[in-house]
């Protein structure tokens, strides 16, 4: 199974991979840019080059966040065209899993306490255990907060990403994980969740975006009518 994978919680990352029914997942193509306000620039001419018209794709994968408003649409959006221009389903995967599966890849018999930065001084975090060779179980969160709060959550476990990395007083990062989001791993994490739906497993692909609080910018209420 040929799957698109993107996503655009902080800069932007696209692979594409060819997933087999078993075995290991083969990266086709990949790209990324770290810059994390120039989604809409950055992914469309990648995704264009990993994905010429009229290739094979049998599946869109794209991380649902947590993540800002802004680059977190963009990337939703770009799924949902890509699987409708193309015919394919659209599965959707926590972005924070996708690091969680990274650090647990090294470190399978732990647990993983994932932080990514929020931005307003705060983290998105999660925590985890391996669910298998391929997925994870999440065992609290997605939760947005300060990093002090995200540590109550961490004791015992490997703490892993960007957010760790900003606020390393309060939420120490575990040395030697990964701390950047791998785009091909969603394939691994699509194909162990739809094996799981297959065998009646109730499983998490939707594409409804976590943001996790309200937008930085709201449209104005309309002035009132002057009688």
């Amino acid at each position: 199974m040929r799957i698109l994978c993107l996503d655009t919680s902080s800069g932007s990352a696209v692979a594409l991979t060819d997933a087999p029914a078993e075995g290991p997942v083969t990266v086709l193509g990949a790209a990324h840019s770290p810059d994390p306000r120039r989604h809409a620039e950055s992914l469309a001419p990648m995704t264009a080059e990993l994905l010429p018209a009229g290739s094979e794709l049998d599946a869109v994968a794209v991380g649902t966040g947590p993540a800002p408003f802004t680059g977190l649409r963009v990337g939703l959006i770009t799924a949902a065209a890509l699987g409708r221009a193309r015919g394919v389903e659209v599965h959707g995967v926590c972005s924070l899993d996708v690091l969680a599966r990274q650090a647990l890849d090294l470190r399978p018999d732990a647990e993983v306490l994932v932080a990514t930065d929020a931005r307003r001084k705060e983290v998105y975090w999660a925590r985890y255990r391996a669910r298998g060779a391929d997925d994870v179980e999440r065992l609290t969160g997605p939760e947005v907060g300060p990093a002090a709060r995200a540590a109550e959550d961490a004791s015992g476990a490997l703490v892993v990403g960007a957010g760790a990395e900003l606020y390393s007083e309060q939420l120490p990062p575990t040395p030697g994980l990964p701390t950047r989001l791998d785009p091909a791993v969603l394939a691994r994490l699509v194909r162990a969740r739809l094996a799981g739906r297959v065998a009646g497993e109730r499983v998490e692909l939707g594409t409804e975006p976590r943001y996790l609080r309200r937008p930085d910018v709201h449209v104005a209420a309309a002035p009132k009518r002057a009688t």
